[in-house]
């Protein structure tokens, strides 16, 4: 096939350029030139190229000028492509910078604030848990002084009075704004209000504590860049971890002042109004008072949420009460000054016949019958102020609690203390007997509170509900 195409080649290039003589005469004399078929068709394609060049070379002079316009034309058109690129990835990278920055910041606030939340979380906790430690203590103190006593032999202990609890919250810095403080009374007079009374505190929740502006990033730039859209979603892990402590707190508010409200009940059910007794252990710490700060200048440094700071501040407070209410409770006696399956309550509080006259009397106690020289103890700690003999009662103890609480241990076979001695809540005061105007064996129990005379009992029934 390669030979036939050659051969039709051949053929072509002889038919189209067939072999020619030239003939010359000069001077009598005839020569000749031979112009043969690939001679012929080299000279037609020179020719051909000859004048494609001088073709090219016509036109490129004739048109030089608006061939160098449209050279030019094109390289302005490029280098302002190139300019426009170029501003177009500045901008690009300023709007990414610019968006990563912010990004940064506000992750950086809020891994902050969710670390603050998590410190005051904790000391808050801590703070909980001294004050479950206390009641605990409390508990088995009280449950110690109810078990089985020890017989009349035993030595007596006297117990110092525990510290009541102070300690710091360690939470977050809270600090005040430096506004002028308004004129203050020269004197007030204590306010007669509920220390769960959150009214003024629950303001706060209307002011917005916050770090520094950054530019918001709109979600195009976000969804254009991987690393953006990684730190906003970890960005928004946060926030809702953020949400969840700030949940926590409000559950730790609620449930600390569940705690204070059953403290409340208990003194309720001893006769004990717990606002008023609330003012007395306040008095008690040398008076109450100082320059009123609205709350709105309240700032709870490194977090910006206002629900978590209400629930803070609320918590506070009302550990505070729990604070104050456990310290006192510690003075108020919750149980018996004898326990155990010798002894027996024979007489209760308020009208009887007298078992001397027969006719109607008022009786102001308990009696607790029992075996002669047992001991009976203290049921609350407090300061001995009668350790002597006194009229009807015979041999008697009197102990003042603080906070206007009294109580008296009377009938005693013999007094083991002396007065101004410091006893606790379990201490030994004296041993049972049946001095004074008494029909037999037993302690006669009282209990006094801002010098009227109460009823045991509600008192040793509130102590149960403790317990």
């Amino acid at each position: 096939m390669a030979e036939t195409l050659a051969e039709r080649i051949w053929a072509w290039l002889h038919e189209t350029f067939p072999e020619r003589q030239l003939y010359i005469r000069s001077d009598g004399r005839v020569q000749f030139f031979t112009l043969s078929s690939i001679f012929q068709a080299t000279l037609a394609g020179l020719t051909l190229i000859f004048l494609g060049w001088v073709a090219f070379a016509t036109v490129n002079v004739v048109f030089k000028d608006r061939i160098i316009a449209a050279k030019e034309h094109n390289k302005q058109q490029m280098q302002s492509t190139y300019e426009s690129r170029i501003a177009d990835m500045q901008i690009s990278y300023d709007e990414v910078n610019t968006a990563l920055i912010s990004a940064d910041d506000k992750f950086k606030a809020a891994a902050d604030e969710l670390q603050a939340k998590q410190n005051t979380i904790i000391a808050v906790l801590n703070r909980k848990q001294q004050v479950d430690a206390a009641v605990n203590k409390q508990n088995d103190v009280a449950e110690s002084a109810n078990a089985d006593k020890p017989g009349p032999g035993d030595s007596v202990d006297i117990a110092p009075p525990a510290a009541t609890l102070h300690e710091s919250t360690g939470s977050s810095d809270i600090t005040v704004d430096p506004k002028p403080i308004k004129p203050q009374p020269r004197g007030a007079k204590p306010v007669h209000a509920s220390l769960l009374d959150f009214g003024a505190v629950g303001r706060i929740a209307g002011a917005l504590f916050g770090h520094k502006a950054t530019p918001e990033i709109s979600p195009e730039v976000i969804a254009r860049h991987p690393v953006l859209r990684h730190l906003a979603f970890q960005t928004e892990r946060i926030r809702r971890l953020s949400t969840t402590q700030t949940a926590l707190m409000a559950r730790t508010q609620g449930e600390v002042e569940t705690g204070v409200q059953e403290i409340r009940t208990v003194l309720k059910r001893t006769g004990i109004n717990p606002d008023a007794f609330a003012q007395k252990l306040q008095g008690a710490e040398g008076g109450v008072g100082g320059p009123e700060i609205p709350l709105s200048s309240v700032r709870l440094e490194g977090i910006a949420d206002p629900a978590f700071q209400d629930a803070y501040l609320k918590t506070s407070a009302v550990l505070e009460e729990m604070d104050q209410l456990l310290g006192g409770m510690r003075h108020v006696p919750l149980s018996t000054p004898v326990s155990g399956p010798s002894f027996e309550r024979t007489s209760g509080f308020g009208a009887r016949i007298d078992p001397f006259t027969g006719h109607y009397a008022f009786h102001p106690g308990l009696d607790f019958s029992g075996p002669t020289g047992a001991l009976v103890r203290a049921t609350a700690p407090g300061t001995v102020v009668w350790a002597d003999v006194r009229g009807g009662y015979g041999k008697m103890v009197e102990i003042n609690h603080g906070y206007g609480i009294h109580t008296r241990y009377a009938h005693l076979s013999s007094i083991l203390v002396q007065v101004g001695a410091r006893v606790g809540e379990g201490s030994a005061v004296g041993k049972l007997g049946s001095t004074g105007r008494s029909t037999g064996p037993h302690v006669h129990y009282e209990i006094w509170y801002d010098d009227v005379v109460r009823n045991p009992r509600n008192f040793i029934e509130a102590g149960r509900h403790v317990l």
